[in-house]
């Protein structure tokens, strides 16, 4: 069973159905009990880091999460559910974070003139750096599709692929039994199915 955290993000519906197309067997929740029984979690996430964060301590959703991860429960953070793995958020004033991912989420910013407006909306190419169970298999020079105005300054080790606006930034990050995904595999067409039946399988 996979529980897909519900914290009042907007995209849980989709992400279940998409979970459900890949042929996971999805429960969504906001119970603690089902987080701990859950063979993988799912988190994932629209809006702001601080908001997401009060929302799962509101929901007393942290000390389970906290404790499936420590037990080595696979676990997949998805847009603010990725950036939340991280130790800090600096969207709207500094924000703690869950720290399982040592690193910032920080603001885009580009020169004027750049052309580059933010957030970040749309499709860009995932470019794997390392291989890993996330991505295997995926067709070369794939694209998703991204909607965020912040990225997550990750360490070398635990970025698994990048994507380039106005730089390369890590758009797919992981470390044992835990992934972030920044862009929107739900929305993200076969790109993202192929994705989510890769953690859904593994």
């Amino acid at each position: 069973m996979i529980a897909l955290v519900d914290y009042g993000a907007g995209n849980v519906r989709s992400v279940h159905k998409a979970l459900m197309a890949v042929g996971a067997d999805v429960q969504v929740t906001q119970d603690a009990a089902v987080v701990l029984a859950a063979e993988k979690v799912v988190l994932p996430g629209v809006g702001a880091f601080g908001d997401c964060m009060a929302s799962l301590a509101r929901l007393e959703l942290i000390a389970p999460i906290r404790e499936v991860v420590a037990r080595g429960t696979p676990f997949l953070g998805i847009c603010v559910g990725m950036q939340v793995l991280f130790d800090e958020g600096t969207e709207m004033g500094r924000h703690a974070g869950l720290g399982f991912l040592p690193g910032r989420v920080v603001k885009f910013d580009f020169p004027a003139g750049a052309g580059l407006k933010v957030p970040h909306t749309g499709w860009n190419q995932v470019v794997p750096v390392r291989d890993t169970l996330l991505l295997a298999d995926l067709p070369a020079g794939a694209w998703a599709y991204f909607n965020h105005g912040y990225y997550c300054q990750a360490q070398p080790e635990h970025i698994l692929a990048v994507a380039d606006y106005g730089g390369m930034f890590p758009c797919v990050v992981g470390c044992e039994n835990i992934y972030g995904i920044q862009f929107h595999p739900e929305k993200s067409q076969h790109i993202g199915l192929h994705i989510l039946r890769n953690f859904v399988v593994g």
